[in-house]
């Protein structure tokens, strides 16, 4: 891997992980170049589900005190339809051929893009739930049902998902902004390994890439989260979302173009 083709990959993945740390959203910018160095489109969501993993199980760690309130009865479902979703969501993932692969490219970005905007009034919904004191009864059969199409979803790309889960447990009857922001962590970052895993197993992974991203993004998921502090999370969603709209504009260009 030369020094034109590694530099790039380490500085998206290096804002990827400070991005991720901030507001979410860092595979808008380490998946496309992935793209852009030449890896194929299947090669290079693989790759990026792995160079980000990392990250996320380090985010369950910021939420350990909440996982005490959770109830097992009620949770394990949802566990256990996050392992098989995600494994269903990488097998397609794995069995999609590639050209066909990069012509879903901007539509999976350009829904992740619209998710990703949603995000926003989606928090300020769950908190003024939380803040009003009511409490829901959850519903874990329902649950089960939306977590297999966003598990399956995160399998086979991601982007996106976990404003998917917040809202899904929103409407389930969750109340408690920090216990779903510790299950949505948990369930995203447990979908997401069993993908990795499948991706690993099957040799789609491009190590050199990887390792080196797997490095940046923890460097820059450090250095966010310290300036996070000082950064309005809604600023950075703002630049987000112009670079999902701008790439997904830019690959269904491409498209025509061929």
């Amino acid at each position: 891997m030369s020094l034109t083709h590694a530099a790039p990959l380490f500085l998206a993945a290096l804002a990827a992980g400070a991005i991720n740390s901030v507001a979410g959203g860092g595979s808008f910018v380490s998946f496309p170049t992935l793209l852009f160095m030449g890896l194929p489109p299947v090669n290079a969501n693989a790759s990026n589900t792995v160079a980000l993993w990392p990250g996320q199980v380090a985010s369950i760690g910021a939420y350990r005190g909440q996982f005490g309130s959770l109830s097992g009865k009620a949770i394990t479902p949802l566990l256990i339809t996050g392992i098989l979703g995600g494994i269903f969501g990488g097998w397609t993932l794995l069995k999609t051929p590639q050209a066909t692969f990069m012509h879903l490219v901007p539509w999976l970005l350009l829904t992740a893009t619209i998710i990703f905007a949603m995000s926003g009034r989606v928090a300020q919904w769950v908190r003024r739930r939380t803040a009003s004191g009511e409490h829901h009864k959850f519903s874990t059969v329902r649950g089960v049902i939306f977590q297999s199409f966003i598990a399956f979803y995160i399998g086979y790309f991601g982007a996106g998902a976990g404003i998917l889960i917040l809202a899904m447990l929103a409407l389930l009857g969750m109340d408690e902004i920090h216990t779903m922001n510790a299950l949505k962590a948990l369930l995203t970052t447990i979908s997401n390994g069993v993908a990795m895993l499948l991706f690993v197993v099957s040799h789609a992974v491009y190590w050199p890439e990887t390792i080196l991203m797997v490095v940046a993004s923890m460097l820059g998921g450090y250095f966010g989260a310290h300036y996070a502090q000082k950064t309005k999370p809604e600023y950075v969603r703002v630049i987000v979302i112009a670079i999902g709209l701008v790439l997904s504009v830019y690959f269904f260009a491409r498209q025509i173009g061929h």
